[in-house]
């Protein structure tokens, strides 16, 4: 008898981890990569696509990588806030325009203006692999030592920005 009720406590409580999981965020979803070197590229930029970018050219100083694309609905959500973050001159935001067309990126940054020191271009999608995007837009807070300290999941909104990427940015910004 008792050994028909080890299944059955097996079963229960494997219902109670996925019923536990309905009232998670899926936008808080752990990244494996946060407290680690920010992968290594070197990629053309979107306005000179003769000069590059790597992220040891930010090296020293606390940044925001916007992962985005012309294509992405919800990058049209965050994007007047990133424009207003860039107007603040609080954090440099560097872009990588994802699986994208070089004019399509252009056109729409110039419709709804560019909050990006620079934007790279990550055509094929190799680079977003290795940050782990399966969705833009994400966002990382990379520290002075080119480590990545946090990702966002989807658009940036008000209350991300203002609860957890800028006290963020400010704290490692201050070491």
């Amino acid at each position: 008898m008792k050994r028909a009720l080890i299944p059955f406590a097996i079963f229960i409580i494997m219902v109670g981890f996925l019923f536990k999981g309905l009232f998670l965020n899926p936008r808080e979803v752990p990244s494996p990569l946060v407290g680690k070197p920010a992968p290594a590229f070197s990629l053309p930029r979107l306005d000179q696509a003769e000069k590059t970018f790597a992220p040891k050219d930010m090296l020293g100083q606390v940044w925001l990588f916007n992962v985005w694309a012309s294509w992405c609905g919800a990058c049209r959500d965050e994007h007047p806030i990133l424009v207003a973050l860039a107007k603040s001159g609080l954090v440099p935001v560097v872009g990588m325009d994802y699986k994208d067309t070089p004019l399509d990126a252009k056109q729409w940054l110039d419709e709804r203006g560019n909050p990006y020191l620079l934007s790279a271009v990550d055509a094929d999608g190799r680079v977003g692999i290795d940050y782990g995007v399966y969705g833009v837009p994400e966002t990382y807070v990379i520290d002075k030592a080119g480590v990545i300290a946090y990702k966002q999941i989807g658009p940036v909104t008000v209350e991300a920005l203002r609860n957890d990427i800028l006290p963020l940015v400010k704290r490692l910004q201050a070491q």
